[in-house]
């Protein structure tokens, strides 16, 4: 018996070291899968969002040695009770609302910070859109009908070897791609894991095969498609996102703090979702598009881009969802008024006709929810008419 205890003792520890190499070993990936599984957990969900660089290896998008544009006090919007419950009710974090370029309101909830550089989630998308138009116009692209692989080489042979740029610019790839974030092994989690493990975001694109339609014949938003603009961008440069978009968008527009990108395990920046600023300077962004792509006396993004980009272009069924160049349009919308937007809150929303910008961050862990969309859109209304009142 004496024997057998010494056996157990001896196996145990034997366990007990082989654990612990795995997990010096492994310590990374761990940590970071760890923190993709309670990433939105209720009681973490604020400070991870305003916290993603302790949690996911990084890169800073550098905001130069410029002065920081100044956004002057404008009349302020004061706070109503429909607004006090409109914040409690969808969770919001942060609310900057610039009218004519000037700053009329700005909150901070839930023990934000002014300063917390916040995860954009899809609200990126609309910045990776401007790039393009930058990339476009300086002659690196030929043609948005030109076929992905001619910049992308390595996805040859994938369900993207038949789409254009354009066809993945509009959502219209055709690629199977399930978006569904509460299945476990849907396309989106199965991505977001091969994130959190060090993976490749390339690697996982080319692993992509199938189509359910031909490009272009049918709208269904797929994230991966912005991926895939990255490699496009990246395949026409020769140069790497967070350099590109540093030297062509952040600088001029005179941020106050350097963005981030959440990156892969190859280095390589998560432009689909991963982008991280304060609300003001989310708000510096969606003046520069209020202002035709125009900011501080420069032309930033073309004005033809900015136009085609933010009208409803893409193939959807009309009067259920309109789409552009990696921005929404509400299907009632005024010309002129358009949105970026990412999951649990993240909006963009420019209203050119009333010279109304609003950046808003949140945690809202219903806004799968039918109608709350529509919510958040109806009181961006009520702000730009100010029609605030109860």
């Amino acid at each position: 018996m004496r024997t057998f205890y010494k056996w157990m003792g001896r196996s145990l520890l034997t366990i007990i070291i082989t654990l612990a190499i795995i997990y010096v070993w492994k310590s990374d990936e761990i940590s970071r899968l760890y923190s993709v599984v309670t990433l939105y957990d209720e009681d973490k969900i604020v400070a991870n969002f305003s916290n993603m660089n302790l949690a996911f290896p990084h890169k800073e998008v550098n905001r130069g040695s410029g002065p920081v544009s100044i956004l002057e006090a404008g009349p302020q919007i004061q706070s109503s009770e429909a607004l006090t419950r409109w914040t409690q009710e969808r969770s919001v974090t942060a609310l900057v609302i610039l009218k004519d370029g000037a700053l009329v309101h700005e909150s901070y909830y839930q023990g934000t910070k002014e300063t917390d550089r916040r995860m954009s989630f899809s609200v990126a998308k609309s910045f990776l859109s401007a790039l393009l138009g930058v990339v476009v116009e300086e002659g690196y692209i030929a043609a948005l009908n030109d076929p992905v692989i001619k910049y992308a080489k390595s996805l040859q042979g994938t369900a993207y070897d038949k789409s254009s740029i354009l066809n993945v610019l509009q959502m219209s790839s055709g690629v199977t791609f399930d978006e569904d974030y509460s299945a476990f092994d849907s396309d989106i989690n199965r991505m977001s894991r091969n994130l959190a493990l060090g993976g490749s975001m390339d690697v996982f694109a080319e692993s992509l095969k199938e189509t359910f339609t031909k490009p272009g014949s049918q709208w269904k938003y797929v994230s991966i498609d912005t991926h895939v603009l990255g490699m496009v961008i990246r395949g026409a440069t020769g140069r790497d996102i967070p350099s590109l978009l540093s030297e062509k968008i952040i600088r001029p527009l005179g941020l106050e703090q350097s963005p981030y990108y959440i990156v892969d395990g190859t280095g390589v920046a998560f432009v689909l979702g991963g982008l991280n600023l304060s609300t003001r300077d989310y708000a510096r962004f969606g003046q520069m598009f209020l202002q035709n792509g125009s900011f501080n006396g420069l032309q930033v993004v073309p004005a033809q881009w900015v136009a085609e980009s933010t009208k409803a272009s893409a193939n959807t069924e009309r009067g259920k969802i309109n789409y552009g160049y990696q921005w929404w349009i509400p299907t009632d919308a005024a010309e002129g008024e358009f949105l970026g937007r990412g999951i649990y809150g993240q909006y963009l929303y420019v209203n050119r006709p009333r010279g109304i910008v609003i950046a808003c961050n949140a945690s809202d862990m219903k806004f799968r929810e039918n109608g709350v969309h529509a919510k958040y859109v109806e009181m961006f209304r009520k702000i730009a008419e100010n029609t605030l009142a109860d």
